[in-house]
């Protein structure tokens, strides 16, 4: 599965981990993320990630 990296701050969300503290189990890809979630460091919106290269 493939990260994405927040073009804002840098996070880069890993499907491996997920984001737990916002109910994203492990394992989910980031394709099937809700629209409304959220980056957990800086807030920007699920279009602001793009993958990494």
């Amino acid at each position: 599965m493939k990260k994405y990296v927040c073009t804002v701050c840098g996070h880069v969300y890993d499907p491996a981990m997920g984001d737990p503290d916002s109910g994203i189990a492990p394992g989910t890809p980031f394709e099937a993320i809700p629209e409304d979630w959220v980056c957990p460091i800086c807030g920007v919106t699920k279009g602001d990630f793009e993958p990494q290269s």
